[in-house]
């Protein structure tokens, strides 16, 4: 999973740009605000979701353009492209080889894994924040579960209209919107847990000398069970109803992270210590990609090598070089990638400019 070229167009503050890219290190450097993490972002948007910033369409074109944006890519002899029109700001579309495809099928072509400096916030915010980033490992190594969240969340929001409404739903109608929700939800649970308990195994055989390992647990294992949740729906409607919204499923589900050594919850883990925590993650994961897929995954790790000491830098630098695939940095100062190999791509990034070093 290589992008050879990588093409934007009224993208954040690039009004064009043509990068030029192969497999190994990418690496982005220069001052904040320059642009580096736009192109971190433009690469995410090659895959399902709302990428690295889960940014509102609208947001993403360039200011004083035309409101539409475009992001483009070249892997051997496919082309992936998605982006938005000037007429329809708020819709995406995206193709494959000119031809148009939904949003999720892009999971299909490339896995993408991230991480940024918000994420340091995940062990400490909501649950819905640890189900996203849970969802796109689990779409990473299973691109179908993309469709099932996106089936899922549809005729949940139905069945919420329906509850909300000042009259009493039709029970025939509220039974078929069940059935849906008790099929789609029991399937993406089910690979939730896939996930986690491969990660666990992977995890558990981790050395603790790089990264804290990590140990998962997720929580509603019934649901799991197409039956037992069929059932649970269909028990909650009446405190359903009070409440104008569906209070059992998979979309109420969390996601708790161990500090493996100390068995302490990540959420009581030192700053330092939760990045540690999500690295183990990340990269157990593109190893489970690489076994299960047959190719390793892209990686995108925005600003991670400033909160590494030099061996941790040089170590880490090391394993990804040896486990292959391409890997996108950014940092400020050039310095900080002197351990990455010789062959590696090196690019300056101003004001929306990026340049060859």
């Amino acid at each position: 999973m290589t992008i050879s070229r990588l093409t934007l167009q009224n993208f954040r503050n690039y009004p064009q740009l043509r990068l030029e890219a192969a497999p190994g290190f990418v690496v982005l450097s220069g001052e904040n605000g320059a642009g580096k993490t736009n192109i971190l972002e433009a690469v995410s948007l090659l895959s399902p979701g709302r990428g690295l910033r889960r940014a509102a369409l609208k947001d993403i074109a360039f200011e004083g353009g035309t409101g539409d944006f475009a992001v483009a890519a070249e892997l051997d002899d496919v082309q992936l492209g998605t982006g938005t029109s000037a007429e329809y700001p708020e819709r995406r579309k995206t193709r494959v080889n000119g031809a148009a495809v939904p949003t999720n099928d892009l999971a299909q072509w490339l896995s993408i894994l991230w991480l940024t400096p918000a994420m340091d916030r995940l062990f400490i915010e909501g649950a819905s924040g640890r189900r996203n980033f849970l969802d796109r490992l689990v779409t990473a190594l299973e691109p179908g579960h993309a469709r099932n969240c996106t089936r899922y969340d549809a005729a949940r929001r139905e069945r919420n209209r329906l509850l909300a409404d000042e009259y009493m739903p039709d029970a025939e109608w509220l039974d078929a919107l069940d059935g849906q929700l008790a099929n789609f939800g029991s399937a993406l649970a089910e690979a939730r847990f896939r996930i986690t308990e491969a990660l666990n195994e992977a995890l558990a055989m981790t050395d603790n000398g790089l990264f804290a390992a990590a140990r998962l647990n997720l929580d509603d294992d019934e649901l799991r069970n197409q039956s037992a949740l069929l059932e649970a729906l269909r028990a909650s409607r009446q405190a359903d109803r009070a409440a104008g919204r569906t209070l059992k499923g998979p979309h109420r589900a969390d996601l708790t992270v161990f500090h493996r050594a100390k068995d302490q919850a990540a959420e009581k883990c030192s700053t330092g210590e939760q990045k540690a925590l999500l690295f183990s993650i990340i990269l157990a994961h593109a190893d489970l990609i690489t076994e299960q897929r047959g190719s390793r995954p892209i990686l995108l790790l925005d600003e991670v090598a400033a909160h590494l000491d030099p061996r941790r830098r040089a170590t880490l630098f090391g394993q990804l070089a040896e486990k292959g695939g391409q890997v996108w940095l950014t940092g400020t100062e050039p310095g900080l990638f002197e351990d990455v190999p010789d062959h590696a791509l090196h690019f300056q990034v101003a004001e929306g400019r990026v340049t060859k070093r």
